[in-house]
């Protein structure tokens, strides 16, 4: 009978075993969610974007005409201290270029032409100088006719207008043949072959190309010889202490920044510094993204702050990030933007009562990419649920995941 009841005692307790470890298994385990606090204190509201350093005033040597740039890097190089009035570029002028077989072949022929001009001017010269020769020799005979009174007033005038016509005529002929030689000289370059450069050692040969101010060399656009046309770019000077950044912003953006807003200036690769916006654009301009995308970008302008030992190591064209501050206070309540969902047309979170996920309404203020200020529906101290997931509904218990 002690048998029987032990067996019986024995199966009635296995039997409640398993029936808690059913229990157990079934009964709902809290979810593990990250957990943020609603706190207050001090909140920013920026406007981020990557911008760019550049040298104020940048001054830009153009070739002043047509003809060949002796090379500049080297002896100079990008970074070179340079002062005002100094000699940064040197330019020649162009060697003369090759002419086709046609081209040739009627330069000889108009060199042949005006050879022949010039003895026709040559022989011209010889027939006025025989003429004057025999006029000179009439206006003798005719003097001493005059002093007899041989011959009439008219006759002796006669023959002086002839002597003063043929020296005229004379003077004309010999200019004519210098006329003619001088163009047998140019259709006789015209035809030379190309030759070296003119040598350096002629003061007359090259351009000295000076530098517009005290500066550094930024960038030399043309650095090996070569032959370029005017108003051709050539060098680019500047001061890299006389700094200012530039960020191309959304148009979206740039209509709630003034001028005189706070910026601070990071990933530059030193630590943070500050700056100031000087100048919003008026005018905007599209911008193709990397993705494709035409945006509307509006230049916006911001000078330092912090004094140049603050950033020594700042460039021109260097990459920063910037961080307009639109709006800022020292005491308000806020909490992780992650927090946040859409409930109808209100913003709601999940927040945590007595272990419990409660959909809590609150209204939103301001908002950056990390935090948000919160005008009602939650309190200092407050917990709630961040990046909530499909599983978190209203009144599930939850639970803070441990972080190992």
């Amino acid at each position: 009978m002690r048998t029987i009841w032990m067996k019986r005692t024995v199966g009635a307790m296995a039997l409640g075993v398993l029936a808690a470890a059913a229990a157990w298994f079934a009964w709902p385990r809290p979810i593990a969610v990250d957990l943020a606090t609603v706190t207050e204190g001090p909140m920013e509201v920026t406007i981020d974007d990557e911008a760019k350093t550049r040298v104020r005033h940048v001054y830009t040597v153009f070739a002043p005409i047509a003809g060949k740039v002796l090379r500049i890097s080297p002896p100079r190089h990008v970074g070179d201290q340079v002062t005002v009035d100094e000699t940064v570029a040197v330019m020649q002028p162009t060697v003369p270029s090759f002419h086709d077989a046609r081209t040739h072949e009627e330069l000889q022929a108009a060199l042949a032409a005006t050879e022949a001009a010039m003895t026709l001017s040559e022989a011209e010269v010889r027939r006025i100088e025989a003429a004057l020769k025999f006029s000179r020799t009439e206006l003798q005979r005719a003097e001493a006719l005059a002093r007899t009174e041989a011959i009439s007033v008219k006759v002796l005038d006669k023959a002086r207008f002839d002597v003063e016509t043929n020296e005229a005529a004379l003077a004309s002929a010999k200019a004519q043949v210098e006329v003619r030689r001088n163009e047998r000289s140019s259709v006789a370059a015209r035809l030379s072959e190309p030759s070296g450069a003119i040598p350096q050692s002629n003061p007359a040969c090259c351009i000295q190309l000076r530098a517009p101010m005290n500066g550094s060399i930024l960038k030399i656009i043309q650095e090996s010889e070569g032959v370029v046309q005017a108003g051709a770019p050539l060098i680019e000077i500047g001061d890299p202490r006389d700094l200012e950044i530039v960020a191309d912003l959304l148009s979206t953006d740039a209509v709630r920044i003034k001028p005189g807003a706070p910026v601070r200036i990071d990933g530059w690769g030193g630590s943070p510094i500050r700056g100031q916006v000087t100048r919003v654009d008026p005018a905007g301009f599209v911008k193709v993204s990397a993705l494709g995308i035409e945006e509307q970008r509006v230049r916006t302008i911001i000078d330092f702050v912090n004094p140049p030992e603050a950033w020594p190591s700042l460039g021109h064209d260097y990459r920063a990030i910037v961080h307009v501050t639109i709006w800022n206070a020292e005491d308000v309540l806020t909490m992780p933007v992650a927090a946040l969902f859409r409930k109808g047309e209100d913003w709601a979170v999940f927040a945590v009562k007595d272990g419990r996920a409660v959909t809590t309404i609150v209204k939103v203020g301001q908002r950056n990419n990390r935090t948000a200020e919160v005008l009602s529906g939650l309190a200092t101290g407050d917990r709630v649920v961040l990046h909530p997931s499909d599983r978190v509904t209203d009144g599930v218990t939850v639970a803070q995941r441990d972080v190992r």
